[in-house]
């Protein structure tokens, strides 16, 4: 992980003499170590920090390489203890911190210019999002574990059952073939509920002719993977199937034609048209897509008002879809590398409607 510290180091404004990393998740991107909610990282030139509580401490001391391990007394005087030696004057902090943090800091480190400006976060941002070899590796991984999920859910899912039932056996699969977590709450709605884009699994039934969304993911060594997939029980009606062919279509397109270089809003665009001139404008209210690793939902976006360029690197979601109120709804998603002349799909499960 040293090379990610050296990469925000050179990235910094000229003169960089120290940040403070607080929040979970980038914590876990520099030291590769899972402390929930606590720890403290101090980065400076000379040395990175891992001030951490008598919990995490033994540990940290056998997984953490690339930072002195400390055990944790009273963090913040021992931030203070660190940057007096090394007659620090400028800290740099996380926006994404509380209020009443940042607060705290300064009140401890009289005489040194703690800037909470968005400086360093968006500069993390921005390394986090160009993903190296061993994170895509890692969701590679994942995306092996979704795809065999899918399989399997597939021959398990029945008419009567109910939609928490099956939610529940697709969390025990992933996590008894290598998840060390789920990615996000699973989304598994059927009938109806499939016109809620983030609906809650429940006690509906199953029943012939619904159509079941199933979006999930696997989350392996701290990384994620998000799929969506929509099934039909049963039968379909000429309706269902015109929806389902054409955010397919979309779906197919957008895969193709994304690259490095493009803008957000542009690659989000070609979905948008082709749902828009099969009729269903405003049936498609959230955006294409969206950056994914440590946490489900990163930047930058595929959505009409996202203008960044996305780059060779990033991993990204493409889900388009189309939601009728109160009858039913189709959303098809894969997570992507992009590259320079297009894009890898990272997953291999079918796309094409499946009756059950």
């Amino acid at each position: 992980m040293k090379q990610r510290t050296e990469k925000l180091i050179s990235a910094m404004p000229a003169g960089f003499e120290a940040a403070l990393i607080s929040t979970e998740v980038n914590r876990f991107y520099f030291l590769n170590f899972d402390s929930s909610d606590a720890g403290t990282v101090l980065i400076l030139p000379q040395e990175t920090y891992f001030i951490i509580d008598s919990r995490y401490i033994e540990i940290a001391n056998a997984e953490v390489k690339e930072a002195q391990v400390v055990l944790q007394k009273d963090a913040l005087a021992q931030v203070r203890e660190i940057l007096e030696s090394h007659n620090v004057k400028h800290l740099y902090m996380e926006n994404k911190a509380t209020v009443a943090y940042a607060d705290e800091v300064r009140a401890v480190l009289p005489g040194i210019e703690v800037d909470v400006s968005p400086i360093l976060s968006n500069t993390v941002d921005e390394i986090r999002a160009i993903k190296g070899e061993d994170e895509i590796d890692a969701m590679r991984r994942a995306q092996v574990i979704t795809d065999a999920c899918f399989d399997h859910i597939l021959g398990y899912i029945k008419p009567g059952m109910r939609e928490i039932d099956v939610a529940l056996e697709m969390e025990m699969f992933m996590r008894s073939h290598g998840a060390g977590k789920l990615a996000f709450p699973t989304i598994l709605v059927t009938g109806a509920k499939t016109s809620l884009p983030h609906g809650v699994p429940g006690d509906n039934i199953i029943r012939d002719g619904d159509f079941i969304t199933m979006d999930y993911g696997a989350n392996v060594d701290g990384y994620c993977t998000d799929m969506t997939r929509t099934i039909a029980v049963g039968h379909v009606s000429e309706e269902q199937k015109k929806v389902y062919d054409t955010v397919l279509k979309a779906q197919l397109a957008c895969c193709e034609q994304a690259k490095a270089g493009m803008r957000g809003c542009d690659v989000d665009k070609i979905a948008r048209d082709i749902i828009n001139e099969a009729g269903y404008q405003g049936c498609f209210g959230h955006g294409l897509g969206h950056a994914v690793g440590i946490e489900i939902h990163e930047n930058p976006r595929y959505s009409p008002t996202c203008e960044s360029v996305v780059k060779a690197g990033m991993m990204m979601t493409i889900e388009p879809g189309i939601y009728l109120e109160g009858k039913f709804g189709v959303r098809i998603e894969d997570t992507i590398i992009v590259r320079d002349g297009g894009c890898e799909i990272l997953g291999k499960s079918d796309k094409n409607l499946i009756i059950l």
